[in-house]
């Protein structure tokens, strides 16, 4: 087997040195779909180079060469592979089923349980208000989905704040935005060196949502002033444990969270700054040169594990006739 097949254990890191650029350059949709993607792409890419190494060392084994009718001093000579790094690829192929179960596990409960509240929620209109001295306004999937907001955030806009804010949390829901963040994280979960990938991801949907509410509204700076604005009236603490919510300002995206379970939808954290500023500048473009640099990282990824597959595959065919 051709030692490419460690290529798409490494183009994961190119990836993620890549995703802030391309969050930050590219239109927002674009940005979320190209990045969900590549996330998946290279997670599955990266899963199958660790499996071939892992055959790798399984194919050397007595048992299994007795069984599969092949010469193991063939393939041993024939293999660059070491059973070391055979192993250590088994053990990391089995890390990242765990991570992602127990990914697929935490966002399964906090999907259903928002769906959950949103059916229990008042059926009088898609915008529920809910009293208390809370700053907050969030995103609830669910059928129909909820946009929940405290009265006092809404005391605290002025009209033109309040129809930005709620443009905001509805693009969130006609988006699906917190579909493409729990895939992204599903991905990263099974490979680690995608998670700056996935936060893009986490980024670009708020950034989709800022757009969407500039062109309901016909005004970025009034966007840009609400975002800062609830920014500065949300309290730290409560925009660190609201780390898997999605809102006007913003979604963290870590699954594991014991906040998970209750808001699946927006928070009111994250880079606000580069938000701001991006919706003070003009849109952003398609910017072909990233598309192309996200397309050849992807290829490259997937190319190399399916060279290191057709190779062990003649390997193990030729040490067969060889016996």
């Amino acid at each position: 087997m051709d030692l490419l097949v460690y290529l798409p254990l490494l183009v994961p890191a190119l990836a993620a040195a890549a995703a802030r650029p391309l969050a930050a350059r590219l239109e927002p949709l674009l940005a979320t779909w190209l990045l969900t993607a590549v996330t998946v792409a290279l997670a599955a890419f990266s899963t199958a180079a660790l499996a071939l190494l892992a055959a790798s060392a399984l194919a050397r084994v007595p048992a299994l060469a007795a069984v599969g009718g092949y010469s193991q001093p063939v393939l041993r000579r024939g293999d660059p592979v070491s059973v070391y790094a055979g192993a250590a690829a088994a053990v990391l192929l089995t890390a990242a089923a765990v991570a992602v179960a127990v990914v697929v596990r935490a966002r399964a409960r906090g999907l259903a349980e928002a769906y959950r509240r949103a059916a229990l929620m008042a059926p009088d209109g898609p915008v529920v208000i809910v009293p208390g001295q809370a700053i907050e306004a969030y995103a609830l999937p669910g059928a129909p989905g909820r946009i929940v907001v405290s009265g006092r955030l809404l005391d605290a806009l002025d009209d033109r704040g309040r129809a930005a804010l709620l443009a905001h949390e509805q693009a969130h829901l006609a988006g699906r935005h917190h579909l493409f963040t729990t895939v992204a994280h599903l991905a990263a979960a099974a490979n680690p060196l995608l998670l700056p990938v996935a936060r893009a991801v986490d980024y670009t949907v708020e950034r989709w949502a800022d757009e969407r509410a500039a062109t309901a509204t016909g005004d970025r700076r009034l966007v840009a002033a609400t975002i800062g604005r609830v920014a500065l009236l949300t309290p730290a603490r409560t925009r660190r444990t609201r780390a898997a919510a999605l809102a006007i300002t913003g979604t963290r995206g870590t699954s594991g969270t014991r906040d998970h379970g209750r808001r699946i939808s927006l928070a009111w954290a994250g880079p606000v700054p580069r938000r701001v500023a991006a919706l003070l500048a003009p849109p952003p473009g398609r910017q072909l040169t990233l598309l192309a640099v996200a397309a050849l990282l992807v290829l490259i990824a997937g190319v190399s594990a399916a060279e290191a597959a057709r190779d062990l595959h003649a390997l193990v065919e030729f040490a067969q006739s060889a016996r």
